[in-house]
């Protein structure tokens, strides 16, 4: 692989070829021994460091953002979550409806995708297989990640997360009981219900940070252990021996104490210490002492791998972000508790809803988050800005880290989100869409097509799949008939690319006659809508910012509804956010309003003195965003 325009390449280490030491194999597998840095713009802050650090959340292919953290972070991450696609061969839809008095018409409500969950096994382990190099290789000597997944390809993950981190890293197999309902198994179903998810918990080294967690005692349990209750306090407690099992051949002192001789397990100071604050009790027979042990000073039961008492984040829960797939943050509350301490650096890489960051940010620890979808972007930006505000009004929070930047990897922002882009490209370049084949796309003049990744320029490393998985028993078959005659016609579809792209791909196929077309939809078709873009007027007048109008024209088209439709505008936007003194690089917001679930914005806001250039971000509830600068 050639460097990139920095220079940057990082290699990883193969493991060992062992005799017995199992690979999981599939069609068209590709090493991955190395990967090129990729660039990051730093789009927006808020809040300040805290110790010289702020939390970083980044928009892009996270292969590409893991590439860009290996220049800093290579080997200094505590902690990983992921919540990786499952296949599950579905769509994963948010319903999308308007605030205020419109929240509760049908009318104007609509679902939108998120994301695709629809593979084949081959990508999809590829996928996965790539994504975990690079996690180990952020990952500390202390680090430990923590896998999520279902049934789908669990039985996989495991083969290959022994593969990329050794089968002996692995130290638990946990299975979630997300659901105590009965699970999917509905009338005419052939098996029995799923309600668990499995997690993989694995180490970088054997020495990972390991704090042990405790779950309360069950009423049962109490009942029958701690069934005396102290007169004074009122408290739950059970009697122990206090008596020096082995006697003086385990070095046990012997001694009198209230009138009862023996060996014993505490020295005669110590006994004379927890008499006097009134835990040594003497029997009724006067014949034996018994030490109480209070309830409220008990760690519990050990959590095993069966986690059961964690519940899925219910319809009517205030957690509940509305989006697909959210997990509760009491899961990430006892995965951060268990693996990682104050100030320990977690990274999750498919953050969603930003579950793994909001949990980080309340229990001290730094984090770093990632994901391809612009909708996730919005969504935990949205969520830490409401846990930050929350915890700064809280005493004793001084060692938090509130402040977070948001970056864009690889000037990754022409569309919303990546599952959108392929079906607008398919539909505006009238592509005949192939179902079943796994290499291409679809058909165009007789040309078969393959979109290669949107919202980023494509380099040669791209072309590795389509490479590996051509028909080459095809090709040899054309070649034969007609070694002068192309064996195949291919159109690549991008959003600029390498200038040497075509070249390359022609060389990788140096044996045969490949008819390459590239079509730079940046550059070659500048006339095709993808996304209609916002309109609105922001004015500044009598020390006012006040926002007179906004319509966001992709959220309308969606709604079938006209500007002229539109009663108030507050009702299309979740949240509003100013810079007062923008700097033309970074948006600073100084004013934030975001409201509550159906709340709507101000709309208009007090212009500070020393105001200069501002700039406005109002984001739709569709989750994309205009952005207006006001003199």
């Amino acid at each position: 692989m050639a460097q990139n325009e920095t220079g940057e390449l990082f290699e990883f280490d193969d493991r060992p070829v062992i005799k017995g030491y199992p690979e999981l194999r599939w069609t068209g597998k590709r090493p991955y021994r190395s990967t090129q840095y990729f660039p990051a713009q730093l789009k927006e802050s808020y809040g300040e460091p805290t110790d010289g650090w702020i939390n970083k959340i980044f928009w892009g292919d996270n292969l590409q953002v893991m590439s860009h953290l290996l220049k800093e972070y290579r080997g200094k991450v505590d902690l990983i979550y992921i919540d990786p696609p499952f296949d599950s061969k579905a769509d994963y839809k948010k319903k999308i409806k308007l605030k205020g008095k419109s929240a509760t018409n049908d009318t104007s409500a609509f679902e939108e995708k998120q994301y695709g969950d629809i593979w084949s096994s081959d990508e999809y382990l590829q996928f996965m297989y790539e994504r975990l190099v690079l996690l180990r290789e952020l990952l500390s000597e202390a680090g430990t990640i923590y896998l999520h997944c279902d049934w789908h390809q669990s039985h996989h993950l495991r083969c290959l997360m022994d593969e990329v981190f050794g089968p002996d890293r692995c130290h638990n197999v946990l299975t979630w009981k997300r659901s105590h309902a009965q699970g999917n198994s509905g009338q005419g179903a052939e098996h029995f219900g799923r309600n668990t998810d499995t997690i993989f918990l694995y180490s970088k080294t054997d020495s990972p940070i390991w704090n042990p967690q405790y779950q309360p005692y069950s009423q049962e349990v109490i009942n029958r252990d701690y069934k005396y209750i102290d007169e004074e306090t009122g408290e739950h407690y059970r009697l122990t021996p206090v008596d020096g099992p082995g006697g003086a051949s385990k070095g046990n002192p012997f001694y009198e104490f209230l009138g009862v001789s023996g060996y014993w397990r505490y020295s005669q100071k110590t006994m004379q210490e927890l008499y006097e604050k009134g835990e040594i009790v003497l029997s009724s027979t006067g014949r034996s002492l018994s030490r109480k042990k209070y309830l409220k000073d008990a760690m519990g039961t050990p959590v095993t791998e069966l986690w059961d008492d964690l519940n899925r984040v219910s319809p009517t829960s205030n957690e509940r972000l509305d989006y697909p797939t959210q997990k509760p943050e009491c899961l990430l509350e006892r995965i951060l508790l268990t693996s990682s301490n104050q100030g320990s650096l977690v990274f999750d890489c498919f953050m969603g809803s930003g579950t793994t960051q909001a949990v980080a940010m309340k229990l001290g620890r730094r984090f770093i988050g990632a994901d391809i979808n612009l909708g996730s972007i919005q969504t935990t930006t949205k969520r830490l800005l409401t846990v930050a505000d929350e915890l700064g009004q809280q005493m004793g929070n001084e060692d938090k880290y509130l402040g977070f930047e948001v970056y864009n990897v690889n000037n990754y922002d022409f569309f919303r989100n990546p599952v959108e882009a392929k079906e607008l490209l398919i539909q505006a370049l009238d592509i005949q869409p192939f179902t079943t084949d796994n290499v291409f796309d679809g058909e165009l003049d007789g040309r078969k097509v393959k979109i290669l990744p949107t919202n980023r320029i494509a380099t040669r490393a791209d072309l590795e799949g389509l490479v590996a998985n051509l028909p080459y028993v095809v090709y040899d078959a054309h070649k034969e008939e007609n070694p002068s005659a192309a064996v195949d016609h291919i159109t690549l579809v991008c959003m600029g690319h390498e200038p040497d792209l075509k070249a390359a791909l022609e060389g990788e196929l140096s044996e045969y006659v490949i008819d390459v077309e590239i079509v730079d939809i940046l550059r070659d078709k500048k006339e095709l809508e993808f996304k209609r873009e916002a309109e609105a007027s922001v004015i500044v007048e009598d020390g006012k910012l006040t926002i007179k109008s906004f319509y966001p024209m992709n959220l309308l088209q969606k709604l079938s509804l006209q500007k002229e439709s539109v009663g108030d505008w507050r009702e299309l936007v979740e949240s509003v956010l100013v810079d007062w003194n923008y700097d033309e690089a970074v948006l600073e917001p100084a004013v934030i309003d975001i409201p509550e679930k159906n709340g709507l914005v101000a709309g208009v806001y007090d212009v500070p003195a020393d105001a200069g250039r501002i700039k406005v971000k109002i984001t739709d509830v569709l989750s994309e965003s205009l952005e207006v600068e006001v003199e």
